[in-house]
């Protein structure tokens, strides 16, 4: 593969404009493109906020006639279906690029190698499937939801030094992490579809969910796993719905009469199946569990392609254990609690992110005085 030095480095910072965007191009990946010739670059180009413009055409038309004999660097094959809007390869071809440095291939069997077929047809020089590793990462939530029919999930969940995450049955909400941490949590928050949780989470912090960083107006969904419906009308997450929407999903045995009460005050409601096991009652307490990969389900069929779960040890357990979380923030204060609480996570859990053939770690440092770890599902 004839990639040199500088390809390598165009390539990276295309893979680093793609990223502007995360979490606000669904359904759509948020993939990041360079037209260069010369060792200068002359169009930029990023997926705009909800999928479109793609960002090859607007890379091109930042560089304009200046395309011609040029090579583009994108992060993502570029599409060769007619959809909403013409194939990004014709747009290349007809600017006279003369060189295609790519990242992976796209797994939509709309395209599927057929992009870069057709700019070798049409005489363009390709180089694809750079750095895979970094591409994947970069667009892991739209390959699972063509793969897998499910976003990714980022699993975020904070612990004292002792490894709790909340205080006892009627304490008051801990606070774990200092305010470095937590505007980072928003960061992240912001480059995410969707913000999820369990109902438990909603009875015992009351939360906003959302995101609270200066200059940005992101409104990400904010999901609430919730098999009877026990959303509070009164939580601030319903009281804010009509404003930043909220989607409650739950069973079919949950009232008809909840439902209408939630959806009288904006918030969505979406019915997926309960856990195998949840159906039994001897292992029930009559409510039920969702089914996670249902539920996820509900949400790729929505469009959504990355998902941010802040739901407590018992969801980010059960992600962990069904294989569903797919990267994990993992933020530990430097403070004990000092007695028995919730566990931040269960012994399983540990064992789990311990295993180097289900995860990896992928970073290590500090937000303040608080650490933070990062893992990567295998």
């Amino acid at each position: 593969m004839a990639v040199s030095g500088d390809d390598e480095r165009f390539f990276r910072a295309a893979l680093a404009l793609g990223r502007r965007n995360l979490g606000v191009t669904a359904p759509n990946p948020a993939v990041g493109a360079l037209v260069v010739q010369d060792g200068m670059i002359l169009g930029r180009g990023f997926t705009a906020p909800g999928g479109r413009p793609h960002a090859e055409t607007l890379a091109l038309a930042e560089a304009g006639a200046f395309s011609s004999g040029a090579t583009m660097y994108v992060t993502l094959e570029p599409c060769a279906h007619h959809g909403k809007t013409p194939p990004c390869v014709e747009a290349i071809v007809a600017a006279g690029v003369s060189r295609v440095v790519g990242g992976m291939e796209d797994p939509d069997p709309r395209v599927a190698g057929q992009g870069y077929a057709r700019l070798r047809d049409a005489g363009i020089a390709v180089e694809a499937n750079l750095f895979p590793e970094l591409c994947r990462r970069a667009h892991r939530g739209h390959i699972l939801r063509i793969t897998e029919q499910r976003p990714m999930v980022t699993l975020k969940i904070a612990q004292t030094a002792d490894g709790q995450a909340a205080g006892g049955e009627h304490d008051k909400r801990l606070a774990i992490t200092g305010l470095a941490a937590n505007l980072r949590t928003h960061v992240f928050r912001a480059m995410h579809d969707a913000i999820m949780v369990g109902v438990g989470t909603v009875l015992g912090d009351d939360p906003l969910m959302t995101v609270r960083l200066p200059g940005f107006d992101r409104r990400p969904l904010r999901v609430v796993l919730d098999a009877r419906l026990d959303l509070p009308l009164r939580s601030r997450l319903v009281v804010g719905a009509r404003e930043t929407p909220v989607l409650a999903i739950c069973g079919d045995g949950a009232t008809d009469e909840k439902r209408e009460a939630l959806r009288a005050r904006g918030v969505e409601i979406e019915t997926c199946a309960l856990e195998p096991s949840a159906l039994e009652p001897s292992v029930s307490d009559g409510a039920g569990r969702l089914d996670l990969r249902a539920a996820l389900g509900v949400l790729a069929r929505r469009g959504i392609t990355r998902v941010f779960s802040e739901g407590g040890p018992r969801v980010g357990a059960a992600l962990i254990a069904q294989g569903l979380a797919d990267e994990m923030l993992l933020l530990t204060s430097p403070r004990p609690l000092g007695r028995n609480g919730v566990e931040a996570l269960s012994p399983e859990s540990r064992a789990t992110l311990a295993d180097e053939a289900s995860y990896g770690v992928i970073g290590r440092g500090f937000f303040g005085v608080d650490s933070f770890t990062r893992f990567e599902r295998r």
